[in-house]
């Protein structure tokens, strides 16, 4: 068995998040913690950047360990991965135009038929309940406006 370091693009990956983690970590210091009871803007980045950074070394040493060189995704994967980015992309360009809720619904409806939930109920179900719950607590809980839209 080669025993030799492998670099495949999950490895750059994981730099690059290792990379983006100090980054975030070293520009949030300079703003500042402040204290317990009065937290500064740069507490939860730093904690965000800091942990991003550390799982980043988890996983370039358990990358660099194992013994596997094959792809990560497969054809199929590729596939889901692919639905799905293009549902976020039209997702957020739909949104300001046809509005956040009825968006929101084809949206999760879509993200359920790519991973492949059973039937139609299911999904017409899950994209629904999650569609009422973003109207329920961003429009009357938070008072937060939603894009309205054409479709309101």
């Amino acid at each position: 068995m080669d025993k030799a370091p492998k670099f495949r693009l999950e490895t750059f990956f994981d730099f690059f998040l290792l990379f983006l983690g100090l980054v975030i970590s070293i520009i949030s210091w300079g703003y500042g913690f402040g204290s317990l009871g009065q937290p500064g803007p740069g507490l939860y980045p730093f904690f965000v950047g800091a942990a991003i950074a550390i799982f980043s070394v988890f996983l370039l040493i358990s990358e660099l360990r194992s013994a596997t060189s094959k792809p990560v995704l497969d054809k199929e994967r590729a596939k889901t991965l692919i639905l799905m980015t293009a549902t976020f992309c039209l997702w957020i360009l739909a949104m300001p135009v046809l509005g956040y809720v009825p968006v929101t619904l084809v949206a999760t409806f879509s993200f359920c038929k790519v991973m492949k939930l059973e039937g139609w109920r299911k999904p017409l179900a899950v994209s629904g309940g999650t569609a009422l719950f973003i109207y329920l607590l961003f429009d009357y809980w938070l008072y937060i406006d939603l894009p309205r839209g054409i479709l309101g």
